[in-house]
């Protein structure tokens, strides 16, 4: 085991440029992802309860405990990554065998079949998972797939800010299309029309995976060698720049799918605007500005200073909700301002766990890029989602909320709690373990020339 001596940085030399359609089809991975996973973390808890008849306990229920069970599966996937050895590479090859499964079960979850009772659950239950552990399957390769994409710290910075811009203008497009096409293609129908539009955003998934496996190449995945599930958890000893990324991005993906879940029903009844949602997810494009500038802002500062900020303004804008009443104008220009700092956000762990991979690496001999990915980013997302729906569905029944109502002050209270205080609160102690990462950071090109000379 190495010695965790703290060094001046020894520089690595930089390797060719990776072309522009491949940063380009990298995007695609996480827009394509978005397009449906978004819909699902914005709207499932709306249409289970508004559309698809489902009590509000019951919903927060499902969405709960079938995460809680399907995110056990996020090692797994990391497993599978670390022991898949295939021309195409280790974690390319996902995106064609898992884009179509997964655009299916997702259009299943928004399909209502004629079913009443525990029929009914078991239904939701069943497609929602199901689709959940086929998320985890294309989506920890999107991250696991960067470490081995270059080995140049600047390439890799500007290849996540164009993941990230990507996955952005995904979650834009479900937030600003899905309404609006229900409408239209059900024509007052909302079953059919969530079916309807999530079997069209499912086209535009698969397609974009597709342009992505064809177009990306890895550089390390043919030197790989395969890592036993006893080394992959050892590699997560004394890693602890990876354990604080975790902690980290846990909390902050339980804060935004509290905030995602809860924005539909505060629009629609504390400021009586249901038709400010696909304008506010519109306008939030101005986040894409911020992951645009990520690069520039790491290379001025450092990963954890950029991160431990945008959560910062995440917060302050989610707590200002509480201060502008239903002036629209300031709600939209909040909800703007707090998309840059979540958008930003989202992008900083699939970063810097590439580094916590090099790490793991100089630390214990072991680059298990799959195992230690797959819990950093797909059991966080899945964990901190299935925490994240249940936390309001519960603050709402607790409350009094019934849906298609008129709601109490009480109920009002408790959507206001639910969409401004609590996001706001887990966004700060989400950059809590980032004060610790410093040394870690400070440390990452003495890593990465040792761990050249070893190769």
């Amino acid at each position: 085991m190495k010695a965790e001596a703290y060094e001046e940085p020894v520089q690595v030399q930089n390797e060719e440029r990776i072309p522009l359609f491949r940063k380009l089809s990298y995007s695609l991975t996480d827009f394509g992802g978005n397009l449906l996973f978004v819909s699902i973390s914005t709207y499932l808890l709306y249409f289970y309860t508004d559309v698809f008849g489902l009590g509000i306990g019951i919903a927060g229920t499902i969405l709960l405990i079938t995460r809680l069970l399907d995110m056990v599966d996020a090692p797994i996937w990391g497993f599978l990554i670390d022991h898949t050895h295939t021309r195409w590479g280790q974690s390319r090859p996902y995106f064609l065998w898992l884009c179509v499964p997964f655009a299916v079960f997702t259009w299943l979850t928004f399909t209502t079949p004629n079913m009443s009772g525990s029929s009914k659950v078991i239904y939701a239950a069943l497609t929602y998972v199901t689709s959940g552990i086929l998320y985890t399957g294309i989506s920890t390769p999107m991250t696991s797939i960067l470490p081995n994409l270059s080995n140049d710290p600047d390439q890799r910075t500007a290849l996540n800010s164009f993941r990230m811009v990507g996955g952005n203008i995904g979650l834009l497009v479900a937030n600003a299309v899905v309404l609006p096409l229900v409408q239209i293609l059900g024509q007052g129908n909302d079953r059919k029309g969530f079916s309807y539009t999530i079997l069209l955003m499912g086209v535009f998934s698969i397609i974009s995976f597709l342009i992505a496996f064809f177009n990306l190449r890895e550089v390390n995945a043919v030197s790989t060698k395969s890592v036993s599930i006893k080394q992959s958890v050892k590699a997560t000893k004394s890693n602890w720049p990876w354990i604080l990324i975790v902690v980290t991005n846990l909390f902050y993906w339980i804060g935004t799918t509290v905030r995602s879940s809860g924005m539909i029903y505060y629009f629609q009844y504390n400021i009586h605007s249901k038709s400010l949602i696909p304008i506010a997810g519109g306008l939030s494009a101005v986040a894409v500005v911020g992951m645009i500038l990520t690069p520039f802002f790491v290379k001025k500062t450092n990963k954890r200073t950029v991160f431990i900020i945008s959560l910062f303004v995440a917060a302050i804008a989610n707590m200002s909700f509480q201060f502008v009443g239903s002036n629209q104008i300031a709600v939209v220009a909040l909800y703007c301002i707090g998309s840059i700092g979540t958008g930003v956000a989202a992008g900083m762990p699939f970063l810097m766990l590439a580094d916590a991979v090099d790490f793991g690496q100089w630390k214990n001999g072991i680059r298990a890029s799959g195992f230690l990915t797959a819990i950093g980013s797909a059991f966080c997302v899945k964990a901190g989602s299935g925490i994240g729906g249940f936390i309001p569905s519960k603050v709402m029944e607790y409350f009094g909320y019934i849906p298609n109502h008129i709601q109490t002050q009480q109920s009002l209270l408790g959507i206001n709690i639910s969409f401004v205080w609590i996001p706001a609160a887990l966004f700060i102690i989400a950059a809590v373990p980032m004060f610790f990462y410093a040394k870690y950071e400070n440390n990452e090109a003495k890593v990465r020339a040792e761990i050249a000379v070893q190769q």
